[in-house]
């Protein structure tokens, strides 16, 4: 029943390498320009020390190691024989081009079916687009790019200091999609500074441009942030988990069907942030938002207008 809700991505790996497939973290010793001082410093507001990559093993450690050491894990536990290297932390490549072919190479295995790399709009070189093309063709691998947009509202795109506009993530699609790669859009659904018109446009923004996977989670609180310092000040204030409930559902219903869910809502470990998901497990938030979904009749696509809008 699930399955008619929305586009699961757990099937469709199934189906699109005949097995369970898991995504393993890669870090790598890469920073981001909105920390060093080329575009800003101190991240995004709601970044924390480690840049997204709060579950990774150490970067000192080789891309062979973190791999063998990963899947030795997962492979055991999960009974998994496939797996995705997911270069997770900060911008990934924003990077010297022969360390980041370097890297790459180092994550290709037998049992690895995909790549995954994580980064910025405006941290995508054609020369690394030139060369992950190259490596889809001769491995015979799927590559796909995550780019972090989290909104599509330009003002509070400057209020979270992404560093980039919405043209730049626009454009980079478009380069991605023409090297033949496949793309995941990141979105924060429940930022104080969107309205709901906003998730809206921004499941028909992600519609329309053609991202072929979303990553929804909502805004949890990092230590060491200034969004921890806004909390803490008052001058923030937090939806509730039924306004995150009801924004991913008006977000699904206006997106494209054929786009594949990877995550629906997100999470923090515990020792890192203040507050994420009002406290409350990912699990029990996803199995409310699909029960509501069914309970109302909502599904993926619902008030999607169409393929006529694509460009």
């Amino acid at each position: 029943m699930t399955e008619k809700l929305y586009n699961i991505y757990s099937v469709w790996l199934r189906e699109r390498y005949g097995e369970k497939v898991y995504k393993i973290p890669v870090n790598i010793p890469v920073t981001c320009p909105n920390r060093d001082g080329t575009k800003g410093t101190g991240g995004c507001v709601y970044c924390g020390a480690k840049g997204g990559g709060n579950e990774t093993l150490s970067d000192q450690l080789s891309v062979t190691e973190q791999i063998e050491r990963n899947t030795a894990y997962i492979g055991k536990r999960y009974h998994a024989k496939k797996f995705i290297p997911y270069f997770q932390s900060f911008s990934n490549t924003y990077c010297e081009f022969s360390d980041f072919q370097k890297w790459v190479r180092e994550a290709i295995r037998p049992d690895v079916v995909e790549i995954s790399i994580s980064t910025r709009p405006d941290c995508i070189t054609d020369e690394q687009l030139k060369f992950l093309e190259t490596i889809k063709t001769e491995q015979a691998l799927d590559v796909t790019i995550e780019l972090g947009l989290q909104s599509v509202n330009q003002e509070t795109l400057k209020t979270i200091k992404r560093g980039h506009t919405l043209a730049e993530y626009e454009q980079a699609i478009d380069r991605i999609k023409a090297a033949g790669l496949l793309s995941c859009t990141h979105m924060i659904l429940d930022l104080p500074w969107d309205r709901e018109e906003d998730v809206i446009n921004g499941a028909e923004l992600l519609s329309r441009k053609g991202t072929n996977f979303v990553k929804c989670h909502s805004l949890y609180i990092e230590k060491g942030t200034v969004l921890k310092q806004w909390y803490d000040e008052k001058i923030l204030t937090l939806f509730t988990k039924d306004d995150y409930i009801a924004r991913a559902i008006l977000f699904l219903e206006h997106l494209d069907p054929e786009i594949v869910v990877q995550r629906l809502i997100g999470r923090v470990p515990k020792e890192d942030s203040v507050i994420t998901n009002w406290n409350t497990s990912w699990w029990k938030i996803k199995d409310e938002l699909e029960a509501q979904m069914k309970q109302e009749n909502n599904y993926q696509g619902r008030k999607f207008t169409g393929m006529n809008n694509k460009r």
